[in-house]
């Protein structure tokens, strides 16, 4: 009697619990990893540090000379008399900087004739929270306005280089015949040629600037990206769950993006967390050597640059300034990607 009442009625369905979604139950667990959640956090916070300085909510005047040159952080406190390089002469420190800086013996006369000029308007702090550079700009602001570019660049062209990457290894990996073939000998000749050498080639053909800085880096660097990709593409592209989609008639993008991507996406995501890194070290080298952003604007390599004879007297700050922002976005940025990858791994989705 009580099988028959509990019995479900001729008319009602029965409900079927739906599984989640590869991308919903990634996202719990990434919620779940702390460090992965406080790392997106200060990624975050650059991305919008970022966003603040390209409509000049911050650092809009890094190139005003606030303080005196050479001004120390705050912490430090201001620097005796005739210990900047601008005073630097027969009575300043006994170091010869004209061998790393040739205009280093016109500062002295620069800024005796630019005290001719000064009003009492134009009093120049003699310390600044992270002090100033041998012209007298805070080091914060250029920081700041840096990462602009920097991070912008770094991100950027690894975006690019990994959509490159990406999508040519699973064509070749998916397709395999003609297309692998094709696609191989495009990949066998952008390998041949040093990765510091097609730098500087697609560096002398493209104009100085922050868009070609990415198409450089990215162009040059999805090499690497692809390989991998390939591979995974050609394990997954055999197995049951694909072969199932397809005799359902699941397309071939379907197959290739909405079925095998997700299994293979913490691959592409430690790439792209690798090529960020290098790509901003890559931003820094092409700067240092002239081929990279403009003379008119900064980025943590040209600080970089500045800091190697400022360095020389002492005057760090410059160089700590762009070491703790660059290590504090890569170090995020890296630790954000591998509580991705995590998420995503198919390996550990088993392991709950």
């Amino acid at each position: 009697m009580s099988a028959v009442m509990n019995s479900p009625s001729p008319g009602a369905v029965a409900h079927v619990p739906r599984s989640e979604g590869v991308w919903v139950a990634a996202a719990k667990r990434f919620r779940s990893d702390h460090v992965g959640m406080g790392s997106l956090v200060v990624v975050v916070l650059f991305l919008l540090l970022v966003l603040a300085a390209s409509v000049g909510l911050v650092a809009k005047d890094w190139q005003a000379e606030h303080g005196v040159p050479d001004a120390p952080p705050t912490f430090v406190g201001p620097a005796p008399p005739g210990e900047s390089i601008a005073a630097a002469g027969p009575s300043g420190p006994n170091v010869d900087i004209s061998a790393v800086d040739p205009l280093a013996p016109r500062y002295k006369e620069w800024a005796e004739a630019a005290k001719k000029y000064e009003t009492k308007d134009a009093i120049k702090a003699t310390t600044l929270p992270f002090g100033a550079d041998r012209l007298g700009r805070d080091v914060l602001a250029k920081a700041i306005k840096g990462a602009q570019v920097s991070v912008l660049v770094g991100v950027s062209a690894a975006v690019l280089a990994t959509l490159i990457g990406t999508l040519l290894g699973a064509a070749a990996g998916f397709f395999g015949g003609k297309v692998g073939d094709l696609l191989e000998w495009v990949y066998n000749v952008f390998t041949a040629i040093p990765g510091i050498l097609l730098i500087f080639a697609f560096a002398a053909v493209f104009p100085r600037g922050v868009g070609s800085v990415v198409l450089i880096l990215g162009l040059a660097g999805w090499t690497g990206i692809y390989r991998l990709v390939r591979a995974e593409f050609m394990k997954h592209a055999v197995r049951d769950y694909v072969r199932s989609a397809e005799a359902i008639g699941a397309s071939t993008g379907s197959r290739m993006f909405r079925h095998i991507l997700p299994n293979v996406s913490h691959v592409v995501l430690v790439q792209l967390s690798i090529h960020v890194v290098g790509f901003i070290k890559s931003e820094v080298i092409l700067s240092y050597l002239g081929l990279g952003v403009g003379v008119d604007q900064v980025s943590w390599g040209t600080m970089l640059s500045e800091a190697q004879s400022e360095l020389i007297l002492g005057h760090w700050w410059q160089l700590a300034a762009a070491t703790i922002f660059m290590a504090v976005f890569v170090t995020a940025f890296s630790l954000m990607t591998d509580a991705l990858r995590d998420a995503l791994d198919p390996k550990l989705r088993g392991l709950e």
